[in-house]
């Protein structure tokens, strides 16, 4: 094996979806109950998740399964709406400038995607665009214009269904927590759900990261009307290790039966890395001889993005040094530089929502008492709202909105943006981890539901510059 960049690529993929060839992306792209949940034909689809969950993966590939069985779907950006309802204060007026702005978007790009021409005017009333549609592609069908045999197939097969999915990706593009993002993206969501109500055959997907729909959730009592929508987008260890293992599978060209594949206990599917990585970590602390795959998973939030830096930075350093496998060493030495970029990404991705972001984090490191202890990392909740108001005496903290923090928001804030995990030791010795997607309750009010509160691995070089080789000695419980 060489671990050059171009191999680094065709093996572990690209960051993000949009920019992975859609070959490779589909050769390796593993369907889920969320990949169902979303291509679903029902008019409302939102897709909730946080960045580099995948969102964008499943919109690719669903996008490309339209076209094959010549479904009518159109993408918009946020370049696309980017001018829609920003001068708008009534929360009202907003919500019509949001349906009128949409229904102009979607006819402008299905008439750029087809080619066809109008056969009526754009419709006056929001109610109309179906039947707008269906008249216009009559229309070019009896003027004989000329076609694509694929907009042909794709013209026909809606004259008979009537349907057409729009796809809205990337709307936290540009997102800074402000009461007129808030606003504009509930009057967005509120407006699609009227759209879809008038126009039967009408289907929209959206994407929206965690904290931006938790914002808008928590802001807009409309809201609960799309609640029935949602899907939580979210991965178990077994199917990122499989995710892995095919990714694996496909560079090397080997068959890949992935029925079977999926009755694999983790321990077996382990065996399909051994041609790229060494199957045990050799050093010393808690984590000497864990099989490689369980520390692989430790480190990645259950996020594929995560799973392709962690890989990739090590494949680069195996490649510097010759290495025939990815190995200890190669991990050991590239931790550091994998823990500042996930701490780097969390302050960009959250810092719009509580600008002193950094402050928090930062100082959540270990004292000088919890090193002497070897504590630290683990809280249990009063412990962890002590250090949190330790913090807070340094000084307060103000979220975008103006509200001043409490050490029970700053508890939940980092629970929600899974800095922290909650954690319980079952009565068989092993440790149970919940992400915020999994469980977003375990930080409601004063309820203690018998968890207590972990700083993930994947940030802990950052907080412990001093003696990077501390961190093995306390990460216990690995996955």
């Amino acid at each position: 094996m060489e671990f050059s960049d171009e191999n680094i690529v065709q093996l572990f993929g690209q960051e993000a979806a949009e920019d992975e060839d859609f070959d490779r992306l589909q050769s390796y792209y593993l369907k889920s109950k969320t990949h169902k949940s979303v291509t679903a034909d029902l008019p409302l689809r939102i897709l909730v998740g946080h960045k580099g969950i995948g969102k964008s993966a499943i919109f690719t590939i669903a996008r490309h399964e339209d076209e094959k069985h010549n479904k009518l779907s159109i993408l918009i950006r946020p370049d696309d709406i980017a001018f829609v309802g920003i001068n708008s204060t009534d929360f009202s007026v907003l919500i019509r400038d949001w349906k009128e702005g949409l229904v102009k978007i979607i006819v402008d790009k299905v008439i750029e995607k087809l080619g066809v021409t109008y056969g009526t005017y754009l419709p006056s009333k929001t109610g109309g665009l179906i039947q707008f549609l269906k008249s216009s592609f009559q229309y070019t069908i009896d003027k004989h214009i000329n076609l694509t045999d694929a907009n042909e197939s794709i013209i026909n097969r809606f004259l008979s269904e009537s349907k057409i999915i729009v796809y809205i990706d990337d709307l936290d593009r540009g997102w800074q927590s402000k009461e007129q993002d808030i606003r504009r993206i509930s009057a967005l969501l509120n407006a699609v759900r009227d759209l879809s109500n008038d126009n039967k055959g009408l289907l929209f997907k959206i994407s929206l990261r965690t904290d931006v729909y938790y914002l808008v959730r928590t802001s807009d009592e409309s809201t609960d009307k799309i609640e029935g929508s949602i899907i939580w987008h979210k991965w178990t260890n077994d199917e990122i290790l499989l995710l892995l293992v095919k990714r694996i599978l496909n560079f090397q060209k080997s068959k890949i039966d992935i029925d079977t594949l999926k009755k694999l206990k983790q321990s077996d599917l382990a065996y399909y890395l051994n041609s790229v990585f060494e199957s045990k970590f050799q050093d010393s602390g808690k984590w000497r001889n864990a099989p490689i795959y369980k520390i692989l998973i430790s480190l990645i939030r259950k996020r594929p993005r995560d799973l392709v830096k962690l890989c990739s930075l090590a494949a680069k350093h195996a490649y510097l040094v010759d290495a025939e496998k990815i190995g200890t060493e190669d991990l050991k030495e590239i931790f550091v530089e994998y823990s500042q970029g996930r701490m780097q990404d969390t302050v960009n991705e959250y810092k719009s929502e509580l600008p002193d972001i950094e402050r928090l984090l930062l100082n959540m490191k270990p004292s000088r008492a919890e090193v002497k202890s070897h504590t630290g990392y683990v809280y249990n909740t009063a412990g962890l709202k002590q250090k949190i108001r330790n913090i807070m005496e340094q000084g307060r903290f103000v979220f975008r909105n103006k509200k001043e923090a409490t050490d029970s928001e700053l508890l939940q804030f980092m629970y929600k943006i899974n800095f922290i995990t909650a954690r319980k030791t079952l009565d068989d010795g092993r440790i149970e981890r919940k992400y915020f997607e999994e469980n977003k309750y375990l930080t409601y009010r004063n309820v203690d539901f018998g968890y207590n509160w972990e700083i993930h691995p994947a940030f802990r070089w950052v907080l412990a510059p001093d003696d990077i080789n501390k961190v093995f000695e306390q990460i216990d419980g690995i996955n």
